[in-house]
């Protein structure tokens, strides 16, 4: 049986790629730190997933899974070298922790004289994210293992856009392993960075150029996902299907995915309607109640969220470039400067709150010009939102639309 290495067993690892794998005919040996979790999948040999079906679940059983210590160098290199195809999901953060073990493991693929080419998709929400890592692993490999890690392994970017929320008490309890998702399974990746053949994986779209597929992700889901958390927060709810059907909210959240999605046919030259269906898709998926996921765990890290180039302020900006007035992107963007559900918010409101939204823009999202269109639209969102008392979220969208 052909073998898959996936570096990191959680809720992305397990509950969408590890399940690909599993369907492409792979055994896939996972690697983590979480030694109950480790022990699990070698004492199971499989695990859970439960797809959410309309009102009910329906479990799906991945198999011919094992688990790895992540902090056994010579085991997870040894891994490395046996696998067929790869992939992380361990959080960018943690990537520079596991680059000296993953070197590791390309120095051992070079000893035994491996030539067939291994191919790692990088499930990391970073664009940009298999550059990075290289840089990481090469930092570990001697001048003969560069050559060879550029020869024969390729860093692939995905867009993933399963969504893969905390699984609920009831369908964990007795199972570590056990991880609720939702029915959407497609993993579009970058043709271009395979080395060699390119595997065939299930539900595996490759394209190129593939810039598209990940601002699609950036600037629609993760852009959308936000703002609803933001608003959703705003208004008191706890989940986020909750605020997604709330119409005061959904109208300002689709306003916002056209601006975006307006930007984007125009940055490369797809078909507004060919993005359109994914808008609808996105509305329709954000009021999955099944899935549970909690205002608090997709609005939080603003600090990062808020960033130039993530979400929010990067979709405004690309609509700028294209001479679209983001208005709706905006009120996302102020809601988000009030969000404080979490230590990182939290922080990015008390800095609003000692130095003003001016200070608190040029520090999170590099807007330095307080009197560009910009800065001023997400200034008069911000104060209609603060004045926010329970009342109709309509008339702040009349309000910010005057402008």
């Amino acid at each position: 049986m052909k073998k898959a290495l996936m570096y990191g067993a959680g809720n992305i690892g397990r509950g969408f790629i590890g399940q690909l794998f599993y369907m492409s005919g792979y055994e896939t040996a996972f690697v983590d730190v979480n030694t109950e979790v480790v022990s699990r999948l070698n004492a199971d040999r499989s695990y859970p997933i439960y797809i959410t079906r309309g009102d009910r679940y329906e479990e799906f059983r991945v198999k011919h899974v094992s688990g790895v210590n992540g902090r056994d160098t010579a085991a997870v290199a040894a891994a490395i070298a046996d696998a067929d195809i790869a992939a992380t999901a361990v959080g960018v953060n943690v990537l520079r922790f596991i680059a000296e073990p993953f070197a590791a493991g390309v120095a051992l693929r070079r000893e035994r004289g491996v030539s067939s080419p291994l191919n790692v998709i990088i499930c990391e929400n970073m664009i940009g994210a298999d550059s990075y890592f290289a840089g990481l692993v090469k930092e570990h490999l001697s001048d003969g293992d560069k050559e060879y890690f550029d020869a024969y392994i390729g860093l692939v970017e995905p867009s993933i856009g399963r969504m893969v929320p905390a699984t609920p008490p009831e369908l964990s309890q007795g199972n570590p392993l056990a991880v609720c998702v939702e029915e959407y399974c497609e993993l579009p990746v970058d043709r271009a960075a395979f080395k060699g053949e390119i595997p065939e994986i299930a539900n595996m779209i490759p394209f190129s150029p593939f810039g598209f597929f990940i601002e699609r992700k950036l600037f629609l889901h993760n852009m959308s996902h936000a703002m609803t958390a933001y608003l959703g927060a705003l208004k008191g709810y706890t989940y986020v299907w909750e605020a997604a059907r709330d119409p005061e909210i959904q109208l300002p959240v689709l306003r916002a995915l056209i601006e975006s999605a307006l930007a984007l046919s125009a940055e490369h030259s797809v078909p507004f309607s060919e993005i359109y269906w994914h808008v609808e898709d996105l509305l329709l998926r954000f009021k999955n109640k099944l899935l549970g996921d909690t205002v608090e765990r997709v609005g939080r890290d603003t600090k990062r969220k808020l960033g130039e180039y993530d979400r929010l302020v990067g979709a405004a900006k690309l609509c700028y470039k294209h001479g679209i007035i983001p208005t709706h992107i905006c009120a996302g963007i102020a809601a988000g400067y009030m969000f404080d559900s979490d230590d990182s918010s939290r922080g990015v409101v008390n800095f609003v709150k000692n130095n003003g939204l001016d200070a608190a823009m040029a520090q999170y999202s590099a807007i330095v010009d307080s009197g560009c269109d910009l800065a001023m639209t997400i200034r008069h969102a911000y104060s209609l939102l603060s004045q926010y008392k329970g009342g109709s979220f309509y008339d702040i969208i009349a309000e910010l639309q005057k402008r």
